[in-house]
């Protein structure tokens, strides 16, 4: 068995920790500041923007908790320690965008029935706080958004709340000087189906990885082949690859050998094997192990 494993992440989540904190207390402050300011003005707009901005603070906290439980060492009782908690947090923080917008679907459909006269400058003057204060924490989380699931699905939340509030401050707008009382409920449903579009995405990401799917980016059928390939093995068979986080890869696979080898001589072969997988493909944890005229099933892949 063999890995390759990159250990100089503390600071990295450290940094995650910190931004996400931030973060939470901004959301905290937007979200009281819209909630009674949607109460006075009578925005559904604003509302939503309200309850999206509380999802954001649910989210923002889940991944914080996520990015500390990380960190936990591994024991007997949890040998991959907490590695898959930022995971979990991306499906959940995923979920919930995609049932928030369905919410503000329903609400947006039911008022557009029935528009309701707005206090346009509440909205507008709120709407550009909320925009600044998420704007802010767009930034902080950005750097660490592209190459790691949780701290994506926590910028995904707040990006969107920020366009979200860029839609109901234009809507505030057209209020104010136009009188169109029904661009609230648009606005709304509009929002709620980009929340859709992006949190689908998300989720179907998280739960390639919860479900061990072997990612995308390996071609197991091209890996089996080349290792065919090596005049020592025989067959190649009973292979699993899957992601078990943002950092690691696992492939595991049986290898039928040619010749009744011994121990050293498999020791060998297995280095190069290593090498092989570790320079061509985004794999850091092999696992083989070794046969010879073992009677079992012979397919690459076997259904346990």
């Amino acid at each position: 068995m063999g890995h390759s494993h990159d250990h100089n992440h503390s600071h990295s989540n450290d940094l995650n920790g910190r931004n996400l904190l931030i973060s939470i207390f901004l959301n905290v402050a937007i979200t009281v500041a819209q909630i009674i300011g949607g109460l006075l003005s009578g925005s559904l707009a604003l509302l939503s923007d309200a309850l999206h901005n509380f999802s954001d603070v649910v989210s923002l906290v889940i991944s914080y908790v996520a990015n500390k439980l990380v960190k936990r060492k591994a024991s007997l009782k949890r040998t991959f320690g907490y590695k898959r908690a930022e995971i979990l947090a991306a499906f959940i923080n995923a979920a919930t965008l995609i049932v928030v917008a369905v919410l503000l679907i329903i609400e947006a459909v039911e008022r557009f029935q029935d528009p309701q006269q707005i206090e346009s400058n509440l909205v507008i003057w709120l709407s550009a706080v909320a925009i600044l204060g998420n704007g802010f924490s767009v930034l902080l989380l950005k750097n660490n958004a592209e190459d790691n699931m949780n701290m994506k699905s926590a910028y995904l939340h707040l990006l969107t709340d920020m366009m979200a509030s860029v839609a109901v401050l234009i809507g505030g707008l057209l209020m104010k000087f136009y009188q169109i009382w029904s661009i609230d409920s648009v606005l709304t449903f509009v929002i709620a189906i980009y929340l859709i579009w992006m949190g689908f995405d998300l989720l179907r990401s998280s739960t390639k990885v919860l479900m061990l799917f072997t990612p995308d980016t390996i071609p197991v059928d091209q890996i089996v082949n080349k290792l065919n390939s090596f005049e020592s093995i025989k067959n190649v068979h009973h292979v699993h690859v899957w992601q078990l986080n943002e950092e690691e890869i696992h492939f595991e696979a049986h290898i039928d050998f040619e010749k009744d080898i011994s121990l050293s001589e498999f020791d060998v072969i297995l280095t190069e094997i290593e090498d092989f997988i570790f320079h061509n493909y985004d794999i850091n944890h092999v696992n083989i192990q070794p046969e010879f005229s073992k009677i079992d099933a012979k397919d690459v892949i076997v259904q346990d």
